[in-house]
């Protein structure tokens, strides 16, 4: 009997987490959810897949430390701003505390061997499980046959001829499984990550360029609009649909300066306090033409 056994999973909601999931509960394994808040990603479908699947989700913040990662991460970036070994790591190192905190045999993940160029061939899993400091306790079911047998494989805790060797970008064999299994219902694939993102990684690293420290609130706001680097301390914001000028607003606070277009629709631009303003830039109300070069 192993109803005492119990693991912790790195659950996003898709479709690969949710069938490593099914496979160790089919096993009687309890499993306990763990989902990662940051600006970058976060819970997005992750919350009510894991109430349909009667999953509790512990959410763990780790803002924090992906910054400091972000600034200088140990094994580099991919072709944006995106540290994924040293992510993933993290992400592995804060569920081995959770494991250890609930009394926990190990950890699991939906990650699919040769799947991410990145993240997911084999020597990148070897030096996030290391990283981790959780080396031998973490499972990836999809993929288990495929790699070294695990520290709960060699216990007994989990019989490893029911798990799979599946590898590869394609999804047919994860589709398969889940017409076997009755999941009709999941997100389709997707990277979830903006840090993976051109655009938005431009503007993330000129944050990081021009200033020694920023807010929460300024990352979310690279998400918004078209944004104009004037100088190195002044950059403006514009609004590109009614959606964004309405959102723009609600991040103006007191000493901000805030434009919009008198008598006539247009679209809603935002300074955020601390930019220095001069004559040059703002006379009156007069409006400037904004050249294309300086968009970031």
């Amino acid at each position: 009997m192993k109803d005492k056994i119990k693991a912790v999973a790195l659950f996003s909601g898709g479709l690969d987490s949710i069938l490593a999931v099914k496979l160790i509960r089919e096993q009687g394994i309890e499993v306990k959810g763990i989902n990662f808040k940051t600006p970058f990603f976060g819970l997005n479908e992750a919350f009510a897949i894991a109430k349909d699947l009667n999953i509790n989700l512990e959410i763990i913040d780790i803002t924090e430390e992906l910054l400091k990662i972000l600034k200088k991460p140990k094994y580099g970036l991919g072709k944006n701003m995106n540290p994924c070994i040293d992510c993933h790591a993290l992400m592995f190192k804060k569920a081995g505390e959770y494991m250890n905190k609930i009394g926990a045999s190990f950890i699991l993940s939906g990650e699919v061997l040769g799947e991410r160029p990145m993240s997911q061939n084999r020597n990148s899993l070897n030096i996030i499980e290391r990283e981790s400091g959780f080396k031998g306790r973490i499972l990836r079911p999809l993929s288990a046959l495929l790699l070294a047998e695990t520290i709960p494989e060699k216990e007994g805790l989990v019989d490893r001829n029911k798990l799979l060797d599946i590898s590869g970008r394609s999804r047919k064999r994860q589709m398969e499984l889940a017409a076997k299994m009755g999941i009709k219902d999941y997100p389709s694939p997707a990277g979830g990550c903006k840090l993976t993102e051109p655009a938005f990684s431009k503007r993330l690293r000129d944050l990081f360029f021009t200033q020694e420290s920023f807010s929460i609130e300024e990352i979310e706001l690279l998400k918004l609009g078209r944004h104009f680097r004037l100088s190195k301390d002044i950059k403006l914001v514009v609004g590109r649909n009614k959606e964004e000028n309405e959102q723009l607003q609600n991040f103006f606070q007191e000493g901000d300066f805030l434009f919009k277009a008198k008598n006539l629709k247009g679209p809603v631009s935002l300074l955020k306090r601390g930019f220095k303003i001069n004559n040059e830039l703002i006379d009156n109300g007069t409006f400037w033409i904004l050249p294309k070069n300086l968009k970031i």
